[in-house]
């Protein structure tokens, strides 16, 4: 009983944490002049990120076998799978939910004919226009071959393979430059909004740099260690619940590991700060694709099993989807929603591979 207890309390504290931490990051990128968009698909996702890279370097690095090991590969593929379709859904989910309220209190005030978007029917509204889903599907087109490089690599073996870690290490790098960059000529992020007081410094208009630093950092380690013990928490209930120590890896662990990315979407939207949402998680994504797979490359034979290389595509199906809807200009919170499915897919096919 006590583990379902301090399964609660690491999933609250990861939730009030990450308050805070959207708070903070939200202020640094205005005191480091980044644009918006860059505050989500740079600072709060390499921020968020940054624990599960740790987590993948100790693991290969400190394992005593070549199966401890491996349990940073399974981390480095089991990332992505969960935000292309577990953070994505669940985001779609929140701004169903959140435009389901719009739609009633419209209805009681009487002012929906008067609201210039249509709430007819929750998450029946794209997500923005022609201009937006062209910024929404750029981060997707640098993912997808990145990570089917990233697989590809995990079913040959060759003698300079480890070396080729460093090009994704590169690839970030080249990303991160062209996000900074763009973010700082771009005029207009649809989001301008007054900042809310930072937390450290509630009365203060514009709080100190180094009360923002401090929140900043503060957070990050209270994400991490409740992350920590988050998982760990899932790696004791999951044998209580009859589930084996590979179903819980792979099903359960990379939910929990990006538990404060999702908690991230979810401030956000509830914010109405859909676009800063759904920049962190399409961030967090490249940093996924990059940082652990170089950090795995170099220390591990990055060889994949059937449920590792049944992740990869279940991961890129997802993607295609997102990257397709994008383009029409069709993607609604009810279609992003509908990414979640395809991590019951994986789930119901992971069946058979484990059997």
């Amino acid at each position: 009983m006590i583990h379902f207890v301090l399964l609660i309390v690491c999933a609250v504290a990861i939730y009030l944490s990450c308050e805070w931490f959207v708070n903070a990051v939200e202020w640094l990128g205005e005191r480091l002049n980044v644009g918006k968009m860059a505050v989500g698909t740079i600072l709060a996702a390499f921020g968020t990120a940054l624990p599960e890279s740790v987590v993948t370097l100790v693991a290969v690095t400190t394992g005593a076998t070549e199966e401890a090991k491996n349990i940073g590969v399974g981390a480095a593929m089991g990332g992505p799978l969960a935000l292309a379709t577990v953070a994505y859904g669940v985001t779609g989910a929140m701004l169903m939910l959140k435009r389901r309220k719009e739609r009633a209190a419209a209805a009681l005030t009487g002012v929906g004919a008067a609201r210039s978007v249509d709430v007819s029917l929750p998450g029946g509204e794209a997500l923005g226009d022609a201009k937006d889903m062209k910024r929404l599907a750029k981060d997707q087109k640098w993912f997808l071959p990145i990570f089917l490089v990233k697989v590809s690599l995990g079913l040959v073996a060759f003698a300079f393979k480890p070396t080729l870690g460093l090009l994704f290490f590169a690839a970030y790098a080249v990303y991160f430059w062209r996000e900074i960059r763009s973010s700082r000529t771009a005029q207009d992020d649809g989001e301008d909004e007054e900042l809310e007081p930072l937390k450290f410094q509630p009365k203060k208009a514009s709080p100190a740099t180094w009360a923002v630093v401090a929140q900043t950092l503060a957070t990050l380690v209270v994400i991490f260690f409740a992350a920590h013990y988050f998982v760990a928490q899932l790696d004791v209930i999951g044998p209580m619940l009859g589930l084996s120590a590979t179903v819980t890896a792979l099903l359960l662990s990379p939910i929990a590991t990006e538990l404060p990315e999702i908690m991230n979407a979810v401030i956000w939207v509830r914010q109405g700060k859909t676009k800063l949402a759904l920049a962190n998680i399409s961030g967090a994504m490249m940093i996924q694709a990059t940082v652990p797979s170089g950090i795995g490359l170099l220390f591990t034979k990055w060889h994949f099993d059937d449920a590792l290389l049944w992740s990869g595509i279940i991961t890129m199906a997802a993607i295609v989807y997102l990257l397709l809807t994008m383009r029409a200009h069709k993607l609604t919170a009810a279609r992003l929603a509908v990414a979640a499915g395809f991590y019951g897919i994986f789930a119901i096919g992971l069946v058979p591979i484990l059997a």
